[in-house]
């Protein structure tokens, strides 16, 4: 089964804490038999509404293929881990599926913006 999971860290990680957060949450799903398909880091953005407190946080998004018990390992993580302020997790259906592999397919067609590094003289 294909699996969406998107879940909102606090935002006073570093960039270092919030990425080994995403790492510890995909280990959870490899080891324990998923597949992920697909990692994206949103950045920090505002909340609809405050939770603890807190009015932004950084989103991350899995995609991942596995078992309905990875799920419920996934989220006994979550809420095991004080840096996660909220998550949701669910199955993709065939319309869901067909648009998830469209939407990555045109992520990678899109080039990457160029940085522009000073030049010495």
């Amino acid at each position: 089964m294909l699996y969406e999971t998107v879940f909102i860290l606090t935002p006073v990680l570093s960039d270092v804490q919030m990425k080994e957060a995403v790492e510890k949450f995909s280990k959870v799903l490899t080891d324990n038999g998923a597949q992920i398909v697909n990692t994206e880091e949103w950045g920090l953005r505002k909340l609809a509404y405050p939770i603890q407190k807190k009015s932004t946080g950084f989103y991350c998004f899995l995609e991942f293929e596995g078992a309905t018990e990875v799920v419920k390992k996934l989220e006994t993580a979550y809420r095991r881990d004080e840096r996660v302020l909220r998550f949701l997790t669910f199955r993709q259906d065939k319309y869901a599926a067909e648009y998830a592999a469209k939407r990555r397919s045109l992520k990678a067609q899109k080039p990457e913006v160029p940085t522009t590094e000073a030049k010495e003289d």
